[in-house]
């Protein structure tokens, strides 16, 4: 199927469809609107650029908290959760979604990525799934989780924004779609390109599914920002057939100045969460599990810019109806010196692939044996910490 997407998106290309911009993905994918076998739905969020999970849900009842951050301890209370654990402040809009235990959290996991310390490679082997990284393979564990469902097609899942969403790439059909997608072409265009791909069913149906959502991209334009247009999006579909969204929000490297550039991307995350749930409405968000991913986290200290730098264990953002949130999951290690990890890390206590795929295994029924040798091969699932209702 991947050859086909490719060979498609090369006779497109070469037969010249000016004035559609290359960002119109949607144009070269082939697309059946058809149900997925399953009715409940899945958001994977890439948090790109290591986020700093012991600022996002910190620890303030653990006593080297605030010796390890001086003055980012020092700064905006957080708001509490457990009467352990504190949410960082810009976040406040989510305490209703807390309160619902529509939002839960994931503490101290990691993928089995460890000291290098490159976003790159973190981000590679987060999407991947795979426990480090092979030549040659780039396929990402959302599609093979695909792979083992009959029945996909490619509106089952979405592959969402401007940056290659690899966690999706694979074998199995796949929809792509930008918020800047746009379909420029004047009528006279349309009704030639409409001629051309006549005698090739999946062409014509690619170049419907294009202008339906550009037309759809058209009423978007006026709802501000990127992450707000890919959320309004997301509902637009998961309120339909597809089951599967992800895409990413960059912004989460904070090595200067953390306590003004964190709040700004936790600002997008929050607003991102909260315009899914508006868009999707009660009944779909009842049936929609979010999770939000990043490549790493960062080290317990601070450092002397303000910012934190490339670590290890981090935290996993949980959200939507499917959740049992208003809890903190994870076993917390501590942050004493010998309790973390190369005296410098918070210290990673789970795979951050075993919650996922135990919410996969409860959204839709996959065996255990595909999870963990398929989907993700080589992890070991564990004890299901029952995240799902």
């Amino acid at each position: 199927m991947m050859q086909d997407r490719l060979s498609r998106r090369q006779l497109l290309t070469r037969a010249g469809v000016i004035g559609c911009s290359l960002a119109a993905s949607p144009l070269l994918t082939p697309v059946t609107l058809a149900s997925a076998p399953w009715d409940r739905r899945l958001v994977v969020i890439i948090l790109r650029g290591g986020m700093d999970g012991l600022d996002v849900v910190r620890p303030v009842g653990d006593p080297a908290y605030a010796s390890l951050r001086p003055s980012l301890a020092a700064g905006d209370a957080g708001l509490d959760l457990d009467g352990y654990f504190t949410l960082h402040p810009a976040l406040a809009p989510l305490m209703s979604l807390w309160r619902a235990e529509e939002l839960g959290f994931f503490h101290s996991v990691s993928t089995p990525y460890r000291d290098k310390r490159s976003h790159f490679d973190g981000q590679d082997i987060l999407e991947a799934g795979t426990e480090r990284l092979h030549l040659g393979v780039r396929d990402g564990w959302l599609n093979r989780m695909l792979q083992q469902v009959p029945g996909i097609r490619a509106d089952t899942a979405y592959a969402i924004g401007n940056n290659d969403v690899r966690v999706l790439d694979g074998a199995a059909p796949v929809a792509d779609w930008a918020p800047d997608a746009t379909l420029g072409l004047s009528p006279q265009a349309m009704r030639l390109a409409e001629l051309v791909m006549e005698e090739d069913p999946a062409l014509h149906a690619a170049l419907a599914e294009a202008q339906m959502l550009s037309a759809e991209t058209g009423r978007m334009q006026n709802k501000g920002r990127p992450h707000r247009k890919i959320a309004d999006f997301v509902a637009s579909r998961l309120k339909e057939d597809a089951r599967i969204a992800a895409f990413s929000l960059g912004g989460w490297d904070t090595h200067r100045r953390q306590a003004r550039t964190l709040p700004r991307s936790l600002g997008q995350l929050s607003e991102t969460l909260l315009s899914l749930r508006s868009g999707l409405g009660a009944d779909v968000w009842g049936k929609t599990a979010v999770v939000a991913l990043t490549e790493f986290g960062r080290t317990a200290r601070e450092n002397g810019t303000g910012g934190t730098d490339h670590g290890t264990a981090g935290v996993m953002v949980m959200a939507g109806g499917a959740i049992r949130g208003g809890r903190i999951y994870g076993q917390w290690p501590g942050l004493a010196t010998n309790a973390l990890y190369q005296e410098r890390d918070l210290m990673p206590t789970a795979d951050v692939r075993a919650p996922v795929a135990w919410i996969m295994r409860g959204l839709l029924g996959l065996d255990r044996v595909v999870l963990e040798e398929a989907v993700f091969p080589g992890l070991d699932l564990g004890v299901d910490p029952k995240v799902l209702k």
